[in-house]
């Protein structure tokens, strides 16, 4: 039988990689791998202020990538800059200021391994409940944006015309990215998390025939690299967080191995 924290992990990195597919896709389909890679920067500073404030550190992490998230907003409408040069203003400055905020920190030691790579093996009963629940509740406000959020991917000017409001819709979305990146962070870590959201979708987006299926695919593909990627950390003694993810590479170098069915 496997070990109580073994099947805790199992159930806390297969709730994550089930949220991470659908948000995943239109990271992809709205071509946001690196404003991903941003929010997770930022996260660190989310949770070195947790820490100081003696926060929940998922709270503070959502909090913060929600303001980037809505500085972004704020400063694509006024500053005359490409979107990619303030992503790295952003991602550059809020992961300086969390490093700075550790040197400066000297009543608690941080274990800055776990952060950057997660620790899935250390998850609890309260951290399952919180993954579960938040995870659900992300999800389901997905699905209620996900028409108006598509039709703003596909072309925002006919999606305004028909009424639908995409730019609404992309700004909660960024808010619920925000908050999956704050639920997952214990799972894969800061450096990891883009990973995850961006590696099952490109392997789904092969075999789907909508946006839907490829969402399911690319849950059901993360979640069969979380029971890989844990069964390999177990086997070999490796860290979780990078091996779900190196499993979730290798399922996406074997379905470019796989011929495409003609259409």
């Amino acid at each position: 039988m496997f070990d109580d924290f073994f099947v805790r992990a199992l159930i806390a990195g297969i709730g994550v990689a089930i949220l991470a597919g659908p948000f995943g896709c239109f990271v992809i389909w709205r071509r946001m791998a690196y404003f991903g890679d941003t929010m997770a920067h930022s996260a660190l500073l989310g949770i070195t202020l947790s820490l100081i404030l003696e926060l929940n550190t998922s709270i503070g992490v959502f909090f913060i990538t929600s303001a980037l998230a809505l500085a972004l907003v704020f400063l694509q409408a006024r500053a005359d800059l490409p979107s990619d040069t303030i992503l790295g203003i952003l991602s550059h400055s809020t992961l300086a200021a969390g490093l700075i905020v550790i040197g400066l920190m000297t009543k608690n030691r941080v274990d800055m391994m776990a952060y950057l790579f997660g620790d899935v093996l250390a998850v609890d009963r309260q951290d399952l409940w919180f993954i579960w629940v938040g995870g659900a509740l992300a999800l389901g406000f997905l699905i209620l944006i996900w028409r108006p959020l598509l039709a703003g991917t596909v072309n925002e000017e006919l999606a305004s015309a028909e009424g639908q409001r995409p730019q609404l819709a992309r700004l909660i979305f960024l808010i619920l990215l925000a908050a999956v990146i704050a639920i997952a962070i214990k799972i894969v870590g800061i450096l990891l998390i883009t990973a995850l959201l961006v590696i099952p979708p490109a392997s789904a987006r092969r075999f789907a025939g909508n946006p839907e299926i490829m969402a399911i695919l690319a849950a059901a593909l993360g979640s069969i690299a979380v029971i890989f990627g844990l069964s390999a950390s177990m086997q070999w003694d490796t860290p979780a967080g990078p091996a779900i993810v190196v499993a979730a590479l290798l399922l996406f170098l074997i379905s470019l191995l796989v011929p495409l069915p003609k259409r």
